[in-house]
């Protein structure tokens, strides 16, 4: 099915603008916006001109009476990510209702994985901040993958990797993206206004129907979503946010509202599955706006030299947090599995390998997004340990695909000799003659 049923527009710049969104629709390119931004935002924190990067971080703006007078860093974290939050509900949505988490048979094994990948890692940091109450706070920081950063870094290594094993990835990033979500709502909020999320979630309910009723209309009308949800979404989240619940989840709520097509395995009908079309036109604006957006502003911390950089270091929090990511999050996605083998009848995929699955446990330290937002719900505003967290994730989510990628790398090259030698069994002509004639009897 094509992703947008409405004819091609012809408005000037178009094709340009096409281009450009073609482009960032690729995993590569919009994990690659995001270790940009974040890297300018640290050279930027830490430079003589610093103070203006705080200063823009920290300008207000927005209505207040409305609860909306925040500062662009809040309005990235709170705003913006909810467009990222937006597609990961989407995804999950389909995944639930028509892809790898329909069934149980199907979905136990990264189920397991991402509940094992969330457990460990925190279980690692609590024991290593355990003596200073005061950082237990910081307990999920470590227990987030960032599906973007790891599945751009699985593109870019494993073009030969088994299909089940990015669909394996890609199930258990979206469980823990699930896990995520339900920790922020439950353990991030603190004072709930009954009245104002009472009115966003009835505003939800209102997108819901109108997304349901007007479906086939969205899907051939690509300005629709924007003139007709877009506000109401807005107004969902402004509820939302003014209730005291983390306003990303307004993302996920909405996007949980919008029809799926029942089965892949069925003839989908025009506009029926508008869960495909929405992330087909919002995933550019996410990957290349709102991601980028929010990594630059979180991502500024100044480290304060040499002397910053070693409290840095020796800060129970960013020990906890890289062992939590680093050591963690494969073991606990290996331990998880491997337990889940042993006492069930459920087995691995034929085409999964250990040492695959253990590629993959690494490339989910990868915390980037979700970790640097649970970072800075943690601990009190203006905290060192905060950007002390911070500095772990970074560091922490570098050593991670530097680690996966080595042993991906290594898997990848084994799989793309395995693909060679089936292909040239498959086909005699492939094989060079000189091994195709028979060999002459030694003369001398």
């Amino acid at each position: 099915m094509s992703h947008d049923t409405a004819r091609a527009p012809h408005w000037p710049g178009y094709a340009e603008v096409h281009r450009v969104t073609t482009l960032l629709r690729r995993e590569s390119v919009g994990g690659m916006l995001l270790v940009v931004a974040a890297l300018i935002a640290i050279v930027w924190a830490n430079s003589p001109a610093s103070d203006v990067y705080f200063a823009l971080r920290d300008i207000r703006v927005g209505y207040e009476p409305w609860h909306l007078e925040l500062s662009l860093g809040a309005w990235a974290a709170d705003g913006l990510l909810a467009v990222f939050f937006f597609l990961v509900g989407l995804e999950l949505k389909r995944e639930i209702v028509s892809g790898s988490l329909r069934r149980l048979d199907t979905a136990i094994v990264p189920v397991t994985a991402a509940f094992a990948g969330v457990a460990v890692p925190a279980l690692i940091y609590v024991a290593i901040v355990h003596t200073q109450p005061s950082l237990l706070a910081g307990w999920a920081i470590p227990t987030a993958t960032d599906i973007a950063f790891a599945v751009a870094v699985l593109a870019i290594v494993g073009s030969h990797l088994p299909g089940p094993l990015r669909i394996f990835l890609l199930t258990l990033a979206v469980v823990d993206d699930l896990i995520a979500i339900a920790i922020i709502a439950i353990f991030y909020t603190s004072d709930i206004s009954l009245l104002p999320l009472a009115v966003s979630a009835a505003i939800i309910a209102l997108y819901g129907v109108i997304a349901h009723r007007g479906r086939a209309w969205f899907a051939r009308n690509g300005g629709a979503a924007w003139v007709v949800l877009l506000p109401i979404g807005f107004a969902a989240w402004a509820f939302l946010h003014a209730s005291g619940v983390h306003a990303t989840i307004a993302g996920v709520a909405l996007a949980f509202t919008i029809p799926v097509a029942p089965s892949r395995r069925q003839p989908v009908h025009r506009g029926m599955d508008l869960a495909e079309q929405f992330e087909h036109r919002f995933r550019p604006l996410s990957a290349g706006i709102a991601v980028p957006v929010f990594a630059f502003f979180a991502a500024g911390v100044s480290v304060g030299g040499g002397e910053g950089l070693v409290r840095a270091i020796t800060d129970p929090v960013t020990i906890g947090v890289v062992a939590g990511l680093v050591l963690g999050k494969p073991l606990g996605i290996l331990l998880g599995v491997r337990l889940l083998t042993l006492v069930t009848k459920v087995r691995l995929d034929p085409a999964l390998k250990w040492i695959d699955l253990a590629g993959v446990g690494l490339l989910a330290g990868i915390g980037f997004t979700v970790s640097l937002l649970i970072a800075e719900l943690s601990f009190p505003e203006g905290s060192v340990h905060t950007d002390d967290a911070k500095i772990a994730i970074m560091a922490a989510s570098l050593l991670a695909s530097v680690l996966a990628s080595t042993v991906l790398l290594v898997r990848n090259r084994r799989y793309k000799q395995l693909a060679l030698a089936e292909a040239v069994d498959a086909d005699g002509d492939d094989i060079p003659d000189v091994y195709q004639q028979p060999r002459r009897a030694d003369t001398n």
